[in-house]
């Protein structure tokens, strides 16, 4: 089932979102020859957020999107300090806090060195309420990661931007409601489906095995020989991002 927006507005920088994205082509679909990710789930679509570095205008139109989303559903004075995940998200934050007028540092994969900031490169935004921002997140691991490295650092962090969400790998939501966090996003699978109605980016085969995955992907997955359940993932210990 496609997701719902909050506002027209939302919307409106989904499919603006998908639209770059397919232009840019950083879409992928391939059914016939499914993506193993590294938590496991088998998925017949790929997007390469990584590529919207390339394009000036592209990132320009997506990040002040960003800005004003974060406005909209966080506040446009309610955010402190903005974090990029190393290291996709780290080109992001620097635009997005540029936007925002708001300090930027970026969270490590791993420690490095010691102390309370060695995982953080820039400042420890200590007391600060801060956004952690990566270009896009599947089951939602990598952000639980590096929030509760933010958290234990002594950053006030509740709130985590993606320019994408899968939106369809069960438990996402669940893993970081648990934890108080939230997650804001431009655009999902649905929108991009929506956009594809507008002009041809793929076969009319290549759709309908896309819409089978989006509205059971666990099934899909399991029959191609990946993971088909959350606790699955957990179990193996293999959350992606």
């Amino acid at each position: 089932m496609a997701m719902q927006h909050a506002s027209e507005w939302d919307r409106d920088a989904a499919l603006t979102t998908a639209r770059i994205l397919l232009e840019i082509k950083a879409v992928n679909f391939r059914p016939e020859e499914p993506y193993t990710f590294t938590s496991g789930w088998k998925s017949p679509v790929y997007i390469d957020c990584r590529r919207i570095i390339f394009f000036p205008r592209a990132r320009r139109v997506i990040c002040d999107l960003a800005a004003e989303k974060i406005g909209r559903h966080i506040g446009y004075e309610a955010i402190e300090a903005v974090v990029g995940g190393e290291t996709a998200g780290i080109p992001f934050a620097a635009w997005i806090a540029d936007r925002l007028m708001a300090p930027m540092a970026y969270v490590r994969k791993k420690p490095k060195g010691f102390g309370r900031n060695a995982q953080i490169e820039g400042d420890v935004p200590e007391g600060k309420r801060t956004v952690l921002v990566e270009d896009l997140t599947t089951d939602g691991g990598s952000k639980i990661r590096f929030t509760q490295a933010l958290r234990d650092a002594g950053a006030i962090c509740d709130d985590t931007f993606v320019v994408f969400f899968y939106g369809v790998f069960p438990g996402a939501f669940d893993t970081m409601k648990a934890m108080n966090l939230n997650l804001h996003h431009l655009c999902t699978w649905w929108d991009v489906l929506e956009v594809c109605r507008e002009r041809p980016y793929f076969s009319e085969e290549a759709l309908r095995e896309v819409r089978r995955f989006l509205e059971n992907p666990m099934s899909w997955s399991k029959a191609r020989g990946g993971i088909g359940s959350a606790e699955e993932a957990v179990a193996k210990g293999i959350t992606a991002g």
